[in-house]
């Protein structure tokens, strides 16, 4: 009985949509979205809200997915796999095909600071986790500065993917409901209600999670599921039209296309990065494309015609392909030709490239398998499917083994080195720089990708243990001990990443003096008395109480205070130029309270900051470090914290610019050793290097203190 109750059910549920073949209009869309994805990577100056054809993708793959669903119900978990095996063969041959071919084409072409996360990502990718991946990524402050991968693109078929696996699943569960209520006219009430609600909570989620965690809400699929949502919303009042039209008339229904078209486009024109989203703003984007797919402009008008042209045909048709290969083009190319960057005639050639690949591969790859296939059981499928992603990622795997073996030669390099000449490894070269000579090109140590994680023990991935830093959004206070826990002298390390850069450096005085040190560290947020510009009023408001906090903790007594910060952020309510006056007396404030516990308090001046990987170009030009480097009035910031203790007295003072930078140049690698391992924070090593120039500025203030 239950089962004929299905039956029936699920007969009304297939009755919503009826069979037609493929709309122009869709296939037309897809071309318009791949157009703007590629067009906003290409040259993202021209379509700086070009990301916006991900929305559009997201809306069209919701409506034929639960098109089809709807056609096809899922009763049993037979059903199910089925649905799923006709996902995998539509969809992963190819994505495979481009994963691998990435892979290798960035061990050839691209340096070796991107081999490891080139192949995290794409390992995450082949199992369709990349946007999890990528949203860790983005609110790790560090890791968010690392060089786009050519698989980040994954990110939006992950999201895909995930939608795929649970929403047929949903469909079921929502048959079955109406199965039990026993109401067969209750069929099509209960699939616009379960869905809708879906989609509202998913929209709910993305507006609350776009104003309070903006770098993750990006990526996370619970904050796009509404969009594919409303594609599937679209899907089931289509189904329920009897002609398989919601709109009859056919010149308002080119109206509506038109209206949709040119909403898309032109939210692709003035949306830019800065555009919180997806939250509200992705609800433009996505509502157009539902006009659009809704109006399902008559192929006999102006319009229609347009879209059912043969190139645009071929573009949609291909669409999947283009997605797959532009990306990787557009960040290898430019390493393959030694330029930073596309210019107008590589740009050219990967858009050609592009076009030919996509088509290749839609004609031998896509539709090689896509399809039920005559002879191919599920088990086959699902089989290959497994193969597939598993060696993938044990490509990945390899490279990172590759990565990590070269760390570990790396490591016995750096300790041969330090102790064969220390008289010219380092900052020491800067000493006497007619004996030490100039690090020109390879060999450094540590090498660049080892460079590149090179980081203080601040950091848990370098010390294995506790994570010492603060995050956004709530900035709780974290502190870590280093050094002898019985000391005498008890040091505070306060401020943000480039306060934290100095650690090495305070480890080696505290080895060698037996101090004891404990970190106050913010990523992003700096230790100043201002209200700081971050993506939402509740994350600036967090960052200043935690200076507050902070305040209060070095009141209860430390005998030193090592304050050091970079202006990472801008103010709120506060123009550009007008920011580092006002960073000042943010400053000025908290050294005069740390000053009220009679605890002295040198500032560090934050260090030069070359404003690009310098792991990156080290590995990109090893013949000629010379590239890399840059004038030091370029690379010196504004420091408006020594402005602050020179105005109040009360704290000193250590400038190390110069055992960082020449009189004029500052190099990317000096004595043997790279200065940075991102674009503006010190190597691990290369600061343990600045100790004996730190070493007696904090003695000589400790010295003081003691005598007042």
């Amino acid at each position: 009985m239950a089962v004929d109750s299905a039956q029936r059910v699920a007969g009304t549920a297939s009755e919503l949509v009826p069979t037609r073949g493929t709309r122009a209009d869709i296939q037309a869309l897809r071309a318009v979205a791949v157009t703007l994805v590629v067009v906003y990577h290409v040259w993202p100056s021209s379509l700086s809200g070009g990301f916006v054809g991900v929305d559009v993708f997201f809306v069209i793959s919701g409506f034929l997915i639960t098109s089809h669903l709807l056609r096809r119900p899922p009763r049993t978990g037979r059903d199910l796999a089925v649905f799923w095996s006709r996902r995998i063969r539509r969809l992963l041959p190819a994505s495979l095909l481009v994963l691998t071919c990435t892979l290798v084409a960035s061990r050839l072409v691209a340096p070796e600071t991107q081999w490891e996360n080139t192949a995290r990502q794409a390992g995450a990718a082949a199992l369709y986790l990349a946007n999890w991946l990528l949203a860790s990524d983005s609110v790790d402050y560090l890791a968010a500065e690392n060089a786009a991968t050519p698989v980040q693109h994954f990110w939006s078929l992950s999201v895909e993917e995930q939608f795929y696996a649970f929403w047929p699943v949903l469909l079921l569960l929502l048959t079955a409901l109406a199965v039990r209520l026993r109401a067969r006219q209750l069929a099509p009430k209960v699939l616009p209600v379960g869905l809708g609600g879906v989609v509202l909570v998913s929209f709910a989620w993305s507006v609350y999670a776009t104003a309070t965690e903006p770098a993750s809400a990006y990526f996370v699929t619970p904050t796009r599921v509404w969009e594919l949502g409303v594609g599937a919303l679209v899907a089931v009042a289509v189904g329920r039209a009897r002609t398989g039209r919601l709109i009859r008339s056919a010149s308002l229904r080119v109206v509506i296309a038109f209206v949709g078209l040119a909403i898309v486009v032109v939210v692709a024109m003035v949306y830019t990065r800065e555009t919180p989203f997806p939250g509200w703003y992705a609800a433009v984007p996505v509502l157009a494309t539902a006009l659009v797919i809704v109006a399902d402009a008559p192929v006999g008008s102006t319009l229609g015609s347009a879209l059912a042209n043969r190139p645009v045909q071929w573009l949609g048709g291909i669409s999947y392909s283009v997605y797959l290969w532009h990306w990787p083009l557009v960040v290898l190319v430019p390493y393959a030709t030694g330029a930073r960057e596309l210019n107008a005639l590589t740009a050219v050639i990967v858009v050609l490239t592009t076009l030919v690949l996509a088509d290749l591969t839609k004609r031998y790859v896509e539709d090689r398998f896509r399809g039920d296939r005559k002879g191919t059981s599920l088990r086959t499928t699902y089989l290959m499917a497994v193969i597939g992603m598993v060696a993938v990622v044990g490509l990945a795997a390899a490279q990172v083994a590759e990565v990590d073996r070269r760390q570990s030669s790396s490591e016995a390099a750096l300790a041969r080195a330090m102790a064969s000449d220390p008289a010219c490894f380092g900052a020491a070269a800067l000493d006497d720089p007619e004996r030490c000579g100039r690090t020109t090109s390879t060999p450094v140590v540590p090498t660049p990708a080892a460079a590149a994680e090179d980081k203080s023990n601040a950091y848990a991935k370098v010390s294995g243990g506790k994570d010492c830093w603060s995050y956004l959004p709530d900035f709780p206070v974290v502190t870590c001990t280093f050094g002898e826990r019985d000391a005498d002298v008890s040091v505070a390390l306060v401020g943000n990443s480039h306060a934290g850069q100095w650690l090495p450096a305070l480890e080696e005085i505290a080895a060698a003096r037996g101090w004891r040190i404990t970190t106050y560290l913010a990523s992003r947020c700096a230790y100043a008395d201002v209200n700081q510009r971050f993506d939402t009023e509740s994350q600036s408001r967090r960052c200043r109480e935690w200076g507050k906090k902070v305040t209060d903790r070095l009141a209860a007594g430390y005998d030193l205070v090592v304050m050091s910060n970079r202006m990472s952020a801008g103010l709120a309510n506060t123009e550009d130029d007008d920011a580092p006056a006002a960073y000042r007396e943010g400053y000025a404030a908290v050294l005069r309270q740390i000053s009220r516990s009679g605890a002295p308090t040198v500032v560090v001046r934050d260090t030069p900051a070359p404003g690009r990987s310098i792991p990156d170009c080290l590995a990109a030009s090893p013949d000629d470090f010379r590239v890399c480097e840059g004038k030091r009035s370029d690379w010196l910031p504004e420091e408006p914290a020594v402005d602050a203790a020179s105005e109040i007295g009360t704290a000193s003072v250590a400038d190390l610019t110069d055992h960082i930078c020449r009189d004029e140049v500052c190099e990317a690698a000096v004595g043997g050793v790279p200065v940075y391992f991102d674009g503006s924070h010190l190597t691990a090593t290369y600061a343990r290097t600045l100790a004996p120039y730190l070493d007696p500025v904090l003695v000589a203030a400790l010295a003081q203190g003691r005598a007042d």
